[in-house]
Parts: C-alpha cells; structure tokens; sequence
C-alpha cells in the first residue's frame, strides 16, 4: 500500500513539472515563433485595413450599374390538348432612356399576353412591346415610371474588344434579381441561328461569366460599367451555366435601336433577289423578286432551254439551265461573299437606296452591276 502511495505522489508530481515546463516553453519566443507571429499580425492588419482595389472597381461598377437592370416576369397562355394553362418566364433588362424604353430579348417577351417590369427597388410596372427584330433577338418595351426611378445604362463600344478583357454580367438568372457574375472574353465573332432561324446572328461575342435561365436581356459590361453586349444565349447540355455564354455585341444594337423606338421594327434594304444556290463557284442566283432592284438592274434567274434526246425508237425531251446565262454572285462591293447569310449580312450594313455593286460571273467573264437598294417591306 505505501508503495502504490508514493508511485501516485511521484506521478502527479511528474505532471505537475511537466505542464510547468511546456508553458514556460510556450511562453519564449523562439526566432521562429516571433516571425510567424509578426506574419499573423500582418495579415491580420491587410484584412482589417478593407478591401483590394479590384474589390472596390467592382463594387463601384456594380452600384453604378445595377440600378439600371431590370427584372421582366412574363405570362403566357398555351393550349394543350384538354385546356388552355398559363406558362411563365422570366428574363432580364437595361433602361434605355428616362421615358422608360427597355432594351431585352426577343425570345424573353416573344408570344406573351402579360408582361410585368420590376425596377431595382422593387417597384414593378406593365409593359408593351414597343418593337422587335427576331433576326437579332431584340426587343424594346416601354413602361410609364417616374423619371426619378429610371437610371439610364451606359450603351460603349464592341468594335475593339479583345479576348481575355474583364467583363460582367448583370441579371435575374433564376429570378434572383440584381445579380453580378464576371469573367472574361472566351472568344469573338461568333455565330448563332436567329430566333426565326431564317438567318444567323453575327459577331457574338462569348464569355466564360456564369450565364443561367433569367439572365436573358441582361447588360454585359467591360471594365468602365459600359455595356459591350447583351446576354442571349448559353451552349449546356443541363440547362444550367457550364461556362460557355454568348452575348450579342452592342455596336448591333446601337445601329438597330433608333429604328425600333422610332418605328416598331427595322427597315432593312432590299436587294430583289429571292434566292441563290450555293456553288464552287459562288451564288448562283436562281430566282429574282419581279419588278425589284436586282432585276431593273439586269439580274436575274438563267434561261431553261428544252432539248430533245433519243434512245431507241423513243424520244425524249429534258430541260435543262443554259450555262452561258447564269448568273453568279461572288462579291459585293469590296466584300467576298460564299453563302446566302454574307450576302444578307454585308446588304444589311447598308441604307434603302444606297447602291451597291455586284461582282458577278457570268459565262467565265467577271464584271460589275450597280443595283440600287430598295426597301423591304
């Protein structure tokens, strides 16, 4: 008994030296120590001292911008085959103007009876459609708001962006309004089908930016808070962002805008010819609208000419084109054109009754023909 009694003294006196030594230990401040401690309290005092001056760019763009973001919330009515049921979506917007013109999507609004504007505090208002361009997915709506609730976004420039600059998107991705996701420029000039799929859009810009379902109609902004695009579209396989969105370039919008405001839609030149045939060559030109610019100007579809062929005792008779009158487009102006859609895009940059000079071949001979634009109706 008094041998377990003095290993239990001797035990807890142990401890008690033990724990002496390690504060005593903890307590000196080895060189090591002091300078991890010296780098804690650093660090410490760079958190402490606020936010990194990319922080505050992007805080201050934000509070500049957001403002000018609109929520759209959008009903429309479907028919099914038992009854008719009211289908909802949703998008986002920028104010154009202090009279309540809003710039989105045309597939954001397209085929809907109620549309219903949400400002960035919370006031909500019904729009109409005051003009559309399915051909570039854009729409502008109008909304009676007080001036003091309408603050104006900064439409900038598209035509010198580079790949890799800084950009940011504004939207109600999910109808979470007023929500900022940034990134940079994947890619440039890119493509994408219309909303009518008659043609395609071009100069797309892509960006990596969190693009989801809502963010539709949205700003994209460079680094000054100036808008270099409007969010339209994302390639997934989910329906969710996967870090592939493409945002119509702004310069396009600009040049359209006035058109939609002022007149519901946009007048676009006519060239008279209806439709072409892709070839090596170029666009053969297979039909022409009667009475129109191309054919006043001499253009028009080739010959069909009736031949006779005979095969035993039978005789047959084919038709065929006449070669020497077909007619190939292989510029305009200044511009090579290979398919129907640079015919269009390169006719579009263009004003009803400018003219412009065709590049055609004809029966190995190469040469020019003016043709007045007309306008399409």
């Amino acid at each position: 008994m008094r041998q377990s009694t003095f290993s239990l003294i001797f035990i807890v006196f142990g401890t008690v030296l033990t724990t002496i030594f390690c504060l005593e230990w903890l307590n000196r401040e080895t060189p090591f120590m002091a300078e991890a401690l010296a780098q804690t309290r650093i660090v410490d005092l760079e958190y402490h001292k606020g936010l990194t001056e990319e922080e505050k760019r992007n805080i201050l763009l934000y509070e500049n911008a957001s403002k000018s973001v609109v929520n759209i919330d959008t009903q429309s009515r479907v028919n099914t085959f038992f009854m008719e049921r009211v289908a909802q979506g949703m998008g986002s917007g920028s104010v154009l103007d202090k009279q309540g013109h809003i710039l989105t999507n045309f597939h954001v609004i397209a085929q809907a009876t109620d549309v219903q504007v949400t400002l960035f505090n919370g006031n909500s208002y019904g729009a109409k459609l005051i003009g559309a361009d399915p051909n570039n997915d854009m729409a502008v709506l109008k909304i009676n708001a007080p001036e003091e609730e309408l603050f104006p976004i900064t439409l900038g420039n598209s035509e010198r962006l580079r790949v890799g600059q800084k950009v940011y998107a504004i939207g109600c991705p999910f109808g979470l309004e007023q929500t900022l996701s940034t990134g940079i420029i994947s890619s440039l000039n890119r493509s994408l089908p219309s909303q009518n799929k008659a043609r395609t859009i071009k100069q797309i810009i892509q960006i990596d930016a969190a693009i989801n379902p809502g963010n539709s109609g949205g700003p994209l902004l460079d680094s000054y808070g100036e808008v270099i695009g409007m969010n339209t579209a994302i390639a997934t396989h989910s329906g969710d962002s996967a870090g592939v969105g493409f945002a119509i370039p702004v310069n396009t919008i600009s040049r359209l805008l006035p058109q939609l405001i002022q007149y519901g839609k946009v007048s676009r030149p006519n060239l008279g010819i209806e439709q072409v045939m892709k070839t090596d060559g170029g666009l053969l030109i297979t039909r022409v609208q009667e009475g129109g610019p191309a054919e006043r100007a001499g253009l028009n579809s080739p010959r069909v000419i009736t031949k006779e062929k005979r095969q035993g005792p039978f005789r047959y008779e084919y038709r065929t084109m006449d070669k020497t009158s077909a007619q190939i487009i292989i510029g305009i102006n200044e511009h090579e054109v290979e398919t129907a859609d640079d015919l269009l895009s390169v006719v579009e940059s263009f004003k009803p009754g400018d003219t412009v000079n065709l590049v055609i071949l004809q029966d190995g001979k190469k040469y020019r023909v003016p043709v007045i634009l007309g306008k399409d109706e």
